[in-house]
């Protein structure tokens, strides 16, 4: 595989409160995902350096966007975070690269900036114990 741009974003979905997955991929800015695994420190007074176990792996994300309250589109996606409690599919495609997962939404912060723009910043986390996986 080459080097790539972050250009051109094939899917960024987010499953709205019912389940149904809504492409809000025109309304997100900038996104910032990881999936760190946890680490063990197991090193023994015997060594000289750091020995670890992996442990569990997480996931985490945060989509940053402009508000957009059209049908199907981000706010009617994320307006029901702090009234829900449900698990949502997040899906993101780049270069036929896809990595999905159940996430909780935690919150659902809108900024209005001193200069009008009125954007979101939503994290989101790892709710079902499934392994991201890229397929």
């Amino acid at each position: 595989m080459a080097k790539e741009s972050g250009l051109g974003w094939t899917t960024c979905s987010v499953d709205d409160a019912s389940g149904t997955p809504q492409a809000i991929k025109n309304d997100i800015t900038n996104l910032q995902f990881a999936t760190p695994r946890a680490v063990q420190d197991t090193t023994g007074i015997d060594k000289s350096a750091m020995e670890r176990l992996l442990l569990l792996a997480d996931f985490s994300i945060t989509l940053n966007g402009v508000f957009n309250d059209a049908a199907n589109m981000s706010h009617a996606v994320f307006k029901t975070v702090p009234s829900t409690s449900v698990a949502r599919t997040v899906t993101l495609t780049v270069s036929g690269q896809t990595l999905a997962n159940e996430c909780l939404f935690t919150d659902y912060p809108l900024t209005r900036a001193d200069s009008g723009e009125l954007t979101f910043a939503v994290p989101g986390v790892l709710s079902d114990g499934t392994v991201p996986t890229w397929s």
